[in-house]
């Protein structure tokens, strides 16, 4: 490992970190920060992953850009949600679908061979939109946590 591979990692760590901190600030309850942290955990392990070994053959395959899609749509659905919980679980879970969608993408635009190495890919993809998944369910659990506390307050 290089140094710039170190910085870069620690880079990546702060940036993720702050992002978790931003981001968990903003519920109350434990389920939406839980959720924050599997979003930010998943966030990492995919940009780690495709840096360090690329997901779809190596690290230098252009087919490893479109995961830049997984984080746009995760990005924008929570700027869209204004990081509120049920917005937010609706975010989590198109980004789940962007995930599990890249391999097919990529398997319609390079159109391989299918070998068991594609199908590791599919299931690599399929853990990771599990991952955020989980994220968005625990984003819905907060969702009806916020409006029971509204009820009982009203």
């Amino acid at each position: 490992m290089t140094t710039a591979h170190v910085v870069m990692a620690g880079i990546l760590l702060l940036l993720l970190g702050i992002l978790y901190l931003l981001v968990a600030s903003r519920g109350r309850s434990g389920a939406y920060k839980l959720a924050a942290g599997v979003a930010v955990v998943a966030s990492l392990l995919l940009v780690w992953g495709n840096l360090a070994v690329g997901f779809i053959g190596s690290e230098d395959n252009p087919m490893n850009l479109l995961y830049g899609a997984v984080l746009a749509v995760g990005f924008i659905g929570a700027v869209v949600a204004r990081l509120r919980p049920q917005g937010m679980a609706k975010a989590m879970f198109a980004t789940a679908l962007t995930q599990f969608a890249v391999p097919f993408v990529a398997l319609l635009i390079k159109q391989p061979e299918l070998t068991m190495g594609v199908l590791w890919v599919i299931v690599l993809n399929t853990i990771f939109a599990g991952l955020w998944v989980a994220a968005g369910l625990l984003f819905r659990r907060a969702a009806g946590a916020s409006e029971e506390l509204g009820r009982s307050v009203a």
